[in-house]
Formats: structure tokens, C-alpha cells, sequence
């Protein structure tokens, strides 16, 4: 587990009470806890399961507009705004026309299975 993760952890599952006195998690608590858990794998997979629930949503709905929708104008000087979506993740998988398989539950099955596998190596 990563110093990062250790760090997104502790801020989810807060302190811990022993005879009214709080304190920090420790690492090998997390350790022991999580064996094997990995935060980036789960998140991953967790953005791509909400990628196919929003895709097969009307397009009409919020939520959809905002996902495929495309800003205009100009941002100001600074560091990249990451997006939500971020396509990588369907690249890595060698995923082609994501969007066509995630409106079809079977297919989109199919792909998070062989998420896993990838994802979690």
C-alpha cells in the first residue's frame, strides 16, 4: 500500500477509541486490514461501473449531458483540470467501442470481468 493510499485510508476510517483515548491507525493495522485491498484497483473499478449505469441513461438526463458533454471557451493559466472520465483506464483494457458495449448490460458484463483481471494485476 502506497504512502497515498495509507493516507486516502486513514482519512475513511478515522481514528480509532481505546479506553477513551483516540488515535491514528497505524500502518500495519491498515496492512492487516486491507491484505489485499488496493484502493486504485477498486476505484477503477468502481468509475467504470458508473460509466455504464450513466451511459445507459436517457440523453437528455443531467448527469449524461455532463459526462459526454463538451466545454467551450477558455480556461485559465494553471494546472490541467482533470476530467471525470478518464479513458485510460478503457484504453489499458484494450476496450473498443466502450460506449456501444456499456449501453448493453451482457457485453458490458463481459468487459468488467475481464476488468478484473487486468485492473487487479
Amino acid at each position: 500500500m502506497s504512502e497515498r493510499e495509507r493516507k486516502i485510508s486513514r482519512n475513511i476510517y478515522g481514528a480509532v477509541q481505546e479506553q477513551d483515548i483516540w488515535r491514528i491507525i497505524t500502518n500495519q493495522e491498515l496492512k492487516d486490514l486491507y491484505r489485499n485491498f488496493d484502493l486504485v484497483r477498486d476505484i477503477r473499478r468502481e468509475r467504470l461501473e458508473v460509466v455504464e449505469h450513466v451511459l445507459r441513461m436517457e440523453k437528455e438526463r443531467g448527469v449524461r449531458t455532463i459526462l459526454e458533454g463538451k466545454p467551450e471557451g477558455r480556461r485559465n493559466v494553471g494546472r490541467e483540470i482533470l476530467q471525470w472520465l478518464d479513458e485510460e483506464d478503457l484504453r489499458q483494457l484494450k476496450v473498443k467501442r466502450w460506449r456501444q458495449k456499456a449501453s448493453n448490460r451482457e457485453e458490458w458484463t463481459v468487459v468488467m470481468k475481464e476488468a478484473e483481471v487486468l485492473i487487479g494485476s
